[in-house]
């Protein structure tokens, strides 16, 4: 990129030049190419493509995920390619082509995590500059996947909220509201009963794809099966994202799964204020991406959709049996299935999931519900952040509660920043007692607990944070819960009756050696994200005792 006189900030953090010293240290990593001008050094849906450094001529970036040739920046000698899916392991978003005859060092991906391990100094420069280069990409235009469905549609959504999860760039196009959809229906040959429809970064276009074929049409699912590793987390929310962490910088083997993407819970969080150390708060998606290429920077794996469906212990080897009926062996375990919200038991709001009755409040879900009345059902913290969040967007947000005191349960912060919040109505002593609607959620009757009284409100988005319950379910007795489903672990584990082993079992080891549980699944849990991440990378010690004894 050409050096201009006082560039903005970002782009200097993006698009910094290398000096002389560490050019040479990057050279002991990598070797050199010369390309002709015109010539490819990676291509945009290309995997393990190279990390490059220009020693002279120049290397222009090229978007065309809008069927457009537009330029991102041209890197001079000194400068560096490549963003954060260099550490991801995905598919490059963007192509880069020799705008004239160069030079250039060549990195492979694996040698580049090498380096940013071995050379801090250098790794920080380079990570920054990719996290900011991917920031800067999304704010040009960038439009990646394009998802064209109804805002209505359940699977529409499920589409939305599974890329969102992961990470993945993409546009959606609004069947009832973009004036362009039934030009890009024409242009790809399909009917509107064929929506949802994906278009994939390289023309590719899928009809309602499972979670499953889109991760892998867009390389993001990592097939792991038959594999051994040291530790094998299921769930990334901050417990096992912290473990995955923890975990690959002590040099363990380390394999993170989840069904559906990182974040947990906590990745549905528009803001968290209270967490140590962000006095400005930060997204839940924001922490689980930061923690996910954190971990990947380090080597542990992810792989996402990815269910485990039982865990088989035997003689002290644990195997996860997965849903497409492959299995992956793991010298320990660790469980971070977290807990799903529960559901509100009105008749009727089945029907209306993911078409009005949601159970987060992300930009997905707000997008539905632009300029109108929303309900928010709950008390929490998760209620109160979901109500701040969308009050932003939405016309009104309305706070049902069965109570009189909003701050037995939410914390004071977001009880002043409600109070303060103009178009947010609290409604005490209320609840939801029935919805409506023909395709999708139009209305939520809304009754007075002490006097009875019914109002019927027009409502297109009901969001529901009424407590959780343990995802556990998939344990199916192979470790010990209590009545509620939660894992013992520690001195409630040895105290089961169900632990084996003369010696105690460690603070977070379930009633089965090797195996240990961390975060909202475990019963006695602290139900705060800097918790669960505590807990996540205090298990990795756990684990490093485990292995030392088989």
């Amino acid at each position: 990129m050409t050096v201009i006189e006082q560039r903005p900030e970002r782009d200097v953090v993006a698009f910094p030049k290398l000096s002389d010293t560490q050019i040479s240290i990057i050279a002991g990593f990598a070797g050199k190419r010369t390309f002709d001008a015109g010539e490819t050094l990676f291509a945009a849906g290309e995997s393990d493509f190279k990390f490059y450094v220009v020693i002279s001529g120049e290397v222009e970036i090229i978007d065309d995920s809008s069927c457009e040739y537009k330029t991102v920046t041209i890197h001079e000698p000194g400068e560096f390619t490549g963003d954060i899916d260099m550490l991801t392991g995905r598919p490059s978003v963007v192509s880069a082509i020799a705008r004239t005859d160069c030079e250039a060092y060549e990195m492979s991906a694996s040698d580049l995590r090498k380096l940013l391990g071995e050379v801090p100094l250098i790794g920080d420069l380079l990570l920054r500059g990719f996290l900011m280069r991917r920031q800067l990409l999304l704010e040009s235009g960038f439009v990646g996947v394009r998802v064209i469905g109804s805002r209505f549609c359940k699977d529409t959504h499920r589409i939305r909220e599974f890329l969102s999860r992961n990470f993945v760039p993409f546009k959606w196009l609004d069947l009832e509201n973009d004036a362009c959809v039934n030009e890009l229906l024409e242009h790809f040959n399909v009917s509107v009963e064929d929506t949802p429809v994906v278009v994939c970064p390289d023309g590719s276009m899928f009809k309602n794809p499972s979670n499953v074929a889109l991760a892998e049409c867009l390389g993001i699912r990592r097939a792991v099966s038959g594999e051994v590793f040291d530790l094998a987390i299921v769930g990334a929310g901050p417990a096992g994202l912290a473990a995955a962490v923890y975990g690959a910088s002590d040099g363990l083997r380390t394999l993170l799964v989840d069904s559906l993407g990182p974040g947990g819970q906590a990745g549905t969080s528009s803001k968290i204020e209270n967490y140590v150390g962000f006095p400005d708060g930060l997204s839940g998606s924001d922490l689980a991406e930061r923690a996910i290429i954190q971990a990947q920077k380090f080597g542990a794996v992810l792989s996402s959709p990815t269910e485990v469906v039982s865990l088989v212990c035997d003689n002290g080897c644990h195997r996860l049996e997965l849903s497409d009926g492959a299995h992956v062996q793991a010298k320990s375990v660790l469980i971070s299935t977290g807990a799903r919200y529960r559901k509100l038991g009105v008749e009727g709001c089945e029907r209306f999931e993911s078409s009005g009755v949601y159970y987060a409040a992300t930009v997905v879900e707000a997008q539905m519900c632009s300029g109108s009345q929303v309900v928010v059902v709950g008390g929490g913290n998760s209620a109160g952040q979901a109500a701040v969040f969308l009050s932003g967007s939405t016309r009104k947000v309305i706070i049902v509660i069965r109570g009189d005191d909003l701050g037995k349960s939410m914390s004071e912060y977001l009880v002043r920043r409600i109070e303060q919040s103009p178009n947010i109505e609290v409604r005490y002593g209320t609840e939801v007692s029935g919805v409506g609607g023909e395709w999708w959620l139009e209305t939520v009757d809304l009754t007075d607990i002490e006097t009875g009284g019914r109002e019927t409100v027009e409502c297109p988005g009901l969001f529901v944070f009424i407590g959780a319950i343990p995802h556990t379910g998939w344990l199916d007795g192979s470790v010990g819960l209590d009545r509620n489903g939660f894992v013992l672990t520690g001195d409630l584990a040895s105290d089961s009756g169900k632990w084996r082993l003369p010696r105690r079992p460690f603070l977070l080891e379930t009633t089965r050696p090797g195996i240990l549980a961390a975060g909202d699944v475990r019963l006695g849990s602290v139900k705060r994200v800097a918790s669960a991440v505590g807990e996540g990378a205090m298990a990795v010690q756990f684990v490093h005792e485990v292995l030392k004894s088989s």
